[in-house]
């Protein structure tokens, strides 16, 4: 029976790719199945085969792990040299789309409350 390994919903596609490369070099049987024309069905990895669960989970938190601290130094190094994204240097960067955003929010808050004082309530 399939062992669910791996989701792949929601991944960058260079995660995916080194994990496919990782299981691949470790020679561990998988297989993968798609999101489907609409991404309705479920982007997964799989294992076929039961006994090697326990060596992939290995591998897998290994790799995750090591993911989790080059994405930290990164950040950090960004964070360092002031070149890290805010959210002052978007709306710096966009401006008018930011204005867009807080014009649609203030609609929906005024259109909510004016609602609910005409109920009653």
């Amino acid at each position: 029976m399939a062992l669910l390994l791996f989701s792949l919903r929601g991944v960058p596609e260079d995660e995916a790719d080194e994990v496919r490369e990782l299981l691949t070099v470790q020679n561990i049987d998988f297989y993968e199945t798609p999101a489907g024309n609409w991404g309705m069905s479920m982007p997964a990895l799989w294992l076929r085969n039961n006994d090697e669960l326990e060596k992939a989970h290995a591998l897998l938190n290994a790799y995750q792990q090591q993911r989790f601290i080059t994405a930290r130094a990164q950040y950090l190094q960004l964070k360092q040299a002031n070149q890290h994204k805010t959210l002052l240097k978007a709306v710096i960067e966009k401006p008018m789309l930011y204005c867009v955003y807080l014009l649609t929010i203030v609609m929906v808050v005024y259109a909510s409350i004016k609602l609910l004082f005409e109920l009653g309530l």
